[in-house]
């Protein structure tokens, strides 16, 4: 017997509001959130223990704890929440019902008991292989099958998805073209199901290898299929952040793309090209050919640079035309000074641009060349880029979005709203600190999975200067404060969702936080204009910050074979 289609009107927006998607959607942020809790936790041991003068695991648990910290945050918090947004991008944004709600509960419930799996064999102390989990290092069994039992349900997760477009474009729920936010999530569905495809094809033989029902499997082919799966879920996160930097400044300001079929068109670039990048992890890679290495992660790589450039351009861009549009038009930065930077969901998606594009954006570039990735392959480099894409820029950005989801979809006023305010900041600071000083660290050379990086007691003796030993200092003092910063955030999400004043109608008139009934995330439509002289500026300064920090990391280069 079919389930029951329950709708309310959202005294916001207007939307129609189903409830098994807005129930469901709780129920996985939630989640989200405990394992973020989690993760992060055990990321903080990791710093505490690279930091060498606090040093605070012994090697053993340091192993287990990071492949628990990379589990947890890189797929558990991540994907957990991209299924909440994919559900609120087209159930929500389209007036429509969910499609097969018991298929999509069945979903959730499996994503649970594989991550749950997943966890239990990591803490039992005999699956310490680390995120990548590179054969020979073997885990036990049931490691795997909980993360192949997880991605089994997110692929039930994106069929709801793509069958509640085909509902809402069926009954007739929403007019024209569907909203951005709803293409962009499109885009991460398709990137999820390449990339959860990769991981059944490597994760399932792999899986049979630790129960020794075959022999071998091959590291190269391993390494070759699995950053199919493990950076390619990465781009999921890409494509659901920059789907989100619209939607909260839509939703914020009124903002409108600068062109909506640019911006389009920069997320079919996402589909065909980002995947691609995959190849930067395997650059130092003997057995794969120079014309594979060079092709992936520089002419076709840069198509998909191409798309995050729109993007960073169109997002600020369209802010600062809202803004000028409301009347601050002194100057070149008026419209950036006087945009609401105490409204946590604005601040915190705009610092997540910044950061993810200055941070993330270049040093992806950057480790996406061959010959100079050979200098920073491996090194404490690689966790601090990722501390700027998936931390600074994908996780900071889902936080955003949860002040806007606390009201719109649980039906709560935030709690600790000073918190609040400052939250953003302290762990978008934490986390540009956690990854500026890793980087740091790795040009000078400190390793990227080693347990101790002064190679105590080790057979040979390897010098590391003073300077890295300082980075990977203060890389634990900033972790310290991106972890308060992720207290803070729990401390208001959870606070507010269990005791946060009911939103009932009268409460939403009066305390709006929304612009204009959110009309500009819900309609296709452009601000039709190029007149952002302060977008110009900022996306100036980006370029010469690129170009200078490229041609910096060729001199590096340069010094590691000196010419005599």
């Amino acid at each position: 017997m079919a389930i029951a289609a329950v709708f309310r009107t959202c005294p916001d927006t207007g939307l129609k509001v189903h409830s098994h998607a807005e129930n469901l959607i709780k129920a996985n942020a939630v989640v989200a959130v405990i394992f973020l809790a989690v993760g992060g936790f055990f990321g903080l041991l990791v710093a505490l223990t690279r930091w060498p003068a606090v040093h605070l695991l012994p090697a053993d648990a340091f192993y287990l704890v990071l492949t628990a910290h990379g589990a947890n945050v890189l797929l558990f918090w991540i994907l957990f929440f991209e299924v909440a947004v994919l559900y609120f991008a087209s159930a929500i944004l389209l007036n429509s019902r969910l499609a097969m709600p018991k298929v999509a509960w069945g979903s959730f419930v499996l994503m649970i008991i594989g991550a749950v799996i997943a966890n239990v064999a990591v803490l039992q102390g005999e699956s310490s292989v680390m995120f990548t989990s590179y054969p020979p290092l073997k885990a036990v069994p049931h490691f795997y099958l909980g993360l192949i039992l997880f991605a089994v349900g997110m692929l039930g997760a994106v069929l709801v998805f793509f069958a509640t477009l085909v509902i809402a474009k069926d009954e007739k729920t929403y007019e024209g073209s569907v909203p951005l936010v709803t293409f962009g999530a499109i885009t991460a569905a398709i990137i999820a199901v390449f990339t959860l495809a990769s991981g059944a094809v490597i994760l399932i033989p792999t899986w049979l290898w630790s129960m020794d029902l075959i022999s071998e499997v091959d590291p190269i082919i391993y390494k070759v299929i699995w950053w199919g799966f493990g950076h390619s879920s990465q781009q999921v996160n890409v494509a659901v952040q920059v789907a989100i930097w619209y939607a909260i400044a839509a939703m914020v300001l009124g903002a409108k793309p600068l062109s909506e079929k640019v911006s389009r068109a920069a997320f079919l670039l996402y589909i065909v090209f980002l995947q691609l990048a995959s190849a930067h992890h395997l650059l130092v890679e003997p057995g794969i050919s120079s014309n594979w290495k060079v092709f992936n992660t520089s002419y076709a790589f840069y198509l998909a640079v191409l798309g995050s450039m729109i993007h960073g351009m169109s997002i600020p861009g369209a802010i600062e035309a809202a803004q000028r549009r409301r009347g601050l038009t002194q100057g070149i930065f008026e419209w950036l000074r006087k945009a609401p930077w105490d409204n946590p969901a604005f601040s915190g998606m705009f610092l997540s641009l910044i950061l993810f594009g200055f941070l993330g954006g270049i040093t992806g570039v950057v480790m996406g060349t061959e010959q100079i990735n050979l200098i920073i392959h491996n090194t404490m480099y690689v966790p601090g880029h990722f501390h700027a894409t998936v931390v600074a820029g994908t996780t900071l950005a889902f936080m955003a979005i949860t002040y806007l989801l606390i009201p719109l979809i649980f039906r709560r006023e935030l709690v600790f709203k000073r918190l609040a305010k400052w939250q953003p900041y302290l762990f978008g600071i934490g986390a540009a600190g956690i990854s500026l000083f890793m980087m740091g660290a790795g040009t000078l050379g400190v390793p990227r999975r080693h347990w101790d990086i002064t190679f105590t007691d080790a057979p040979l003796t390897v010098e590391m200067p003073g300077t890295a030993f300082l980075m990977m200092g203060l890389n634990g003092v900033f972790a310290i404060l991106a972890a308060i910063g992720g207290l803070a955030y729990i401390v208001v999400v959870v606070g507010s969702v269990f005791f946060g004043k009911h939103r009932d109608e009268a409460v939403a008139k009066a305390n709006p936080v929304i612009f204009d009934g959110g009309e500009a995330v819900t309609q296709y439509g452009s601000e039709g204009t190029i007149r952002i002289p302060g977008t110009i500026v900022l996306v100036a300064i980006f370029f010469t910050s690129f170009v200078l920090y490229y041609f910096v990391n060729w001199k590096y280069l340069s010094e590691v074979w000196p010419l005599r």
